[in-house]
């Protein structure tokens, strides 16, 4: 029996615990329950312990509710036991030559609600040289470096995917099982909350490919979709205040070409957290990775 968030335990709902600090004495009997049912799971029958900071990533993500964090937290270990080829490699210096393009930023704003907001221009992505699975590979080392951040984890993520230049190259590396794979990791298996998908510049045979993710999407992220077409700028301005977005996209923060750059460099730094994470049993690398299973 869990006991699930709101009930006897305090009287907090789980947006407000989520506003209190990792050591807060209310968060406890949450961080508890979650572990002992964690460990109580079969298929971590392997596992010897989950650090509180790694729990609580998954408990603020599911605003408290023990059931929901308990299932995100399986499926964020199962994909990454089943996807050793993309879990395994999050080498920012694997993939530089394509962050060097501009394909992906963090702006350094956050919104109005305090999520934070990326950018991808899947343009610059050039599949002679990048394969789906590399370029994967960079969402999933931001989402690692983000999910550790308290403000992101109380307050989500926004995405802007700028389509301008996609092409039939582009659509023909997703296919139908990669398809499944980065809808899944993307809104049900990584301890983020995704507040807003933001497509812009998307041509009319992107179409299809979009058709084929979406059945896999929960009701939640399909609501939280926009399409915003060639003529973005004012519809986006709906969404966006103009000192989180750059100017390509409407707004006055910095070109996006620097934000770009901002990004890479600090990927860059993060290199040894991510490899730690990568070669971690379990992903949760305050506790030793010897000491992380039996």
């Amino acid at each position: 029996w869990v006991q699930t968030a709101g009930s006897s335990w305090c009287d907090m709902n789980g947006p407000q615990l989520s506003e209190l600090p990792d050591a807060a004495e209310q968060l406890r009997p949450y961080v508890s329950s979650l572990r002992r049912e964690a460990l109580q799971a079969e298929e971590l029958s392997d596992v010897r312990s989950f650090s509180d900071g790694f729990l609580i990533k998954f408990l603020r993500a599911r605003d408290f509710d023990v059931e929901l964090s308990l299932k995100l937290l399986l499926n964020y270990q199962r994909w990454r036991r089943e996807s050793p080829e993309i879990s395994k490699c999050l080498s920012p210096s694997s993939v530089l030559g394509l962050l060097n393009t501009s394909y992906h930023s963090v702006l350094p704003q956050r919104d109005h609600t305090g999520s934070r907001v990326l950018i991808y221009r899947i343009g610059q992505w050039n599949t002679k040289d990048w394969s789906a699975f590399e370029v994967f590979r960079v969402s999933l080392m931001t989402s690692e470096i983000i999910s550790t951040e308290t403000e992101t984890q109380r307050r989500g993520l926004k995405v802007i995917f700028d389509l301008q230049g996609w092409s039939l190259g582009h659509a023909l590396q997703i296919n139908p099982s990669l398809a499944r794979k980065i809808s899944s990791v993307l809104s049900d298996s990584f301890p983020l909350k995704v507040r807003g998908i933001h497509l812009v510049n998307e041509p009319m045979f992107f179409r299809p490919v979009f058709a084929m993710i979406r059945p896999f999407l929960p009701e939640k992220i399909k609501q939280r979709i926009h399409m915003h077409g060639a003529d973005f700028c004012e519809t986006l301005a709906d969404f966006f205040s103009p000192h989180v977005l750059p100017p390509d996209y409407g707004g006055e923060a910095p070109e996006i070409e620097e934000l770009c750059h901002d990004w890479t460099n600090h990927l860059l730094q993060s290199e040894n957290f991510l490899q730690q994470v990568a070669a971690h049993p379990t992903g949760d690398i305050a506790i030793a990775p010897e000491d992380a299973l039996i």
